[in-house]
């Protein structure tokens, strides 16, 4: 965190990972986001678990075999990840599931809610990085279903996105599968709508990382003298969200040593989140060494989940 802070208050533009949002009132926060009437990923995403989850375990079952083991980068509160791991003691009576995320808290919560609505499963909670995580997956046996879902790949760029999946294949040799979940490029209005709620739950949201590094690293951020911004980048076909300096000002983050500068109206840049047509994300995923299988919408068809399957070595 350290060092991610740094890198990101000494460049231009200025930077900050969206993995530092998740401390736990930023995990509280998501959740209140996920119900808010302008962002309707959360809905759709599930509207598709409730209809197809059955099927994408039917699907993986046929092709793998049992007992199937459950990977989820960015678990959080798994609400949604619960419907398929139903499915998955459905057909096989058993499963592992490995919750991946930064937010112990969110982990444990998720951890005891699922030990008492599905004892037949086997739960091993991760609090970590992705990155870190890699190097603890690789002993969980094939056949193996890994969850990306959310639309969390939209935060990173394409290249970082395909490398990240292409690290998770590496790591887990064998039977592998991928359920990939992305937000739909449709309305800019809607998807700007999205980050930027009119309860304003999303803007406490993106300040919450100032909160984040003031209590971590003795960062001096006045809140109140940053403003929350949402963009839609047509080139990118992204929503950023930015944090904007209220007047010119200077920043002291005492662990680091460190006095941030800022100009009026500079920003840091949040989060961006990525609106993908199909081509794009096969092309993702094919860079990340899975091929798509089939893909799943809502019945507005403004969300996908993609099922891939981990390309045979050498092919």
């Amino acid at each position: 965190m350290a060092d991610d802070v740094r890198r990101g208050l000494t460049r231009f533009p200025k930077t900050l990972p969206p993995y530092l949002f998740y401390d736990e009132a930023g995990s509280s926060l998501y959740e209140r986001i996920t119900e808010l009437p302008e962002y309707y990923l959360t809905r759709a995403e599930r509207e598709i678990f409730v209809t197809q989850a059955a099927e994408i375990v039917d699907r993986v079952g046929r092709s793998a075999g049992g007992p199937l083991s459950v990977i989820e980068l960015g678990a959080g509160s798994a609400s949604k990840t619960e419907i398929l791991l139903q499915a998955v003691l459905a057909r096989h009576g058993r499963g592992l599931y490995l919750p991946i995320d930064v937010s112990a808290t969110a982990l444990a919560g998720a951890e005891a809610r699922l030990r008492r609505s599905l004892p037949r499963l086997s739960i091993r909670s991760l609090p970590m990085t992705h990155a870190e995580s890699l190097r603890v997956i690789a002993d969980v046996a094939p056949p193996r279903l890994v969850l990306f879902i959310g639309s969390s790949v939209g935060n990173l760029p394409d290249g970082e996105a395909s490398a990240l999946l292409r690290r998770t294949r590496e790591a887990l040799p064998g039977e592998t599968w991928l359920l990939l979940g992305t937000d739909l490029r449709t309305s800019p209005e809607m998807h700007r709508a999205a980050y930027d709620d009119a309860a304003g739950v999303t803007a406490a949201f993106n300040k919450n990382i100032l909160t984040h590094i003031n209590r971590e690293l003795g960062g001096h951020f006045d809140i109140g003298r940053f403003r929350h911004l949402a963009r839609w980048n047509e080139a990118a076909s992204c929503v950023e969200m930015h944090l904007e300096s209220v007047g010119a000002q200077e920043i002291a983050v005492d662990h680091l040593a460190l006095r941030a500068r800022f100009e009026a109206g500079e920003t840091i840049h949040t989060e961006s989140s990525v609106k993908y047509d199909l081509p794009r994300v096969a092309r993702l995923l094919e860079a990340g060494d899975f091929r798509l299988e089939a893909t799943y919408h809502d019945r507005a068809r403004r969300f996908g989940l993609h099922l891939a399957r981990a390309r045979a070595a050498g092919r």
